[in-house]
């Protein structure tokens, strides 16, 4: 979460597992697209980082960011998938939309997360204006899409660890 004490980006790089035997999901939102597009370059960009190849990387878009769960639940019974990244944005309007969308997102991602199996990481945006959007879409307070990948690289081996 992003404070003003701690920046999306920041992380111990030496505590980030090596990713180049995972295979990841995106879903992103195509609404408010200058936010969710820096969201999904910070995540790819992070992953490969940290060793993950270019075709272990699923991109798949959704028209918003209530379409996420559903997306991401595709992701995880369609595909080859260790992680699912779910990344949106909604900014606060005039109606209680905005509290809707927020709370069925966030239900369906964990509802996701206790009954696929799969990690699925919660990269929602909730914002009262497009500024803080932008402050944590790789403005001061770094990108939340950073954070969601190192998430996802951590929640895979620590379910591999449970395999073991």
């Amino acid at each position: 979460m992003a404070t003003a004490y701690h920046n999306l980006s920041d992380y111990d790089l030496a505590s980030v597992p090596d990713a180049s035997n995972m295979h990841f999901g995106i879903v992103v939102s195509e609404w408010n697209p200058a936010i969710t597009g820096n969201l999904l370059k910070g995540a790819i960009e992070t992953l490969e980082k940290h060793g993950a190849k270019k075709e272990n990387i699923l991109i798949k878009t959704v028209p918003g960011s209530f379409e996420l769960t559903f997306g991401a639940s595709q992701l995880i019974d369609n595909s080859n998938v260790d992680a699912v990244i779910a990344l949106g944005c909604v900014i606060k309007g005039d109606t209680p939309h905005f509290d809707y969308v927020c709370a069925g997102v966030t239900q369906g991602i964990t509802t996701l997360n206790v009954t696929s199996g799969i990690p699925v990481i919660f990269g929602l945006i909730t914002t009262n204006t497009m500024e803080q959007a932008e402050d944590r879409s790789g403005g001061k307070l770094g990108n939340k899409g950073d954070e969601c990948a190192i998430t996802a690289i951590k929640m895979i081996d620590f379910a591999w660890s449970l395999q073991k």
